[in-house]
């Protein structure tokens, strides 16, 4: 299957934030490549950098290695307060949507709605639904 849209010699690629477009450095570095190997401009916004220039690839990477930091730093905060939240007992995670509409998905259910439409009608998939009449 074909992508939407492609890139071609010239193009130039605008991203508003580096974080949407690479997931670390290491993928930052295959996209660049890539498109460099296309001969495709890389543009982004928010810190108003273009790669074209080795100065521009070089504050890329720089940025790039910063930002994968940032994100490890920040996941592990999130690690050690959901550790500390679970000692605590105040972390039980998120309530399982269906669940708090079992009742309703019962009532329709008894209604002899399908399946589909209960879950449609409850903004719910289908598995949901099916769970909800089980418990």
């Amino acid at each position: 299957m074909r992508p939407a849209w492609t890139i071609s010699e010239g193009d130039t690629l605008i991203v508003t934030k580096l974080d949407r477009l690479a997931r670390n450095v290491g993928h930052l570095g295959q996209i660049v490549a890539k498109l460099k190997e296309k001969g495709v401009r890389l543009r982004i916004l928010d810190l108003g950098l273009d790669t074209s220039t080795p100065t521009g690839e070089l504050i890329l990477n720089m940025l790039g290695a910063v930002a994968q930091f940032e994100r490890q730093m920040m996941l592990e905060r999130q690690r050690e307060g959901i550790a500390k939240a679970k000692s605590d007992g105040k972390y039980k995670g998120r309530a399982p949507t269906a669940m708090r509409q079992a009742q309703k998905v019962k009532e329709l259910a008894a209604e002899d709605l399908r399946r589909s439409e209960i879950a449609q009608h409850l903004g719910l998939s289908e598995r949901s639904v099916y769970r909800a009449l089980r418990g």
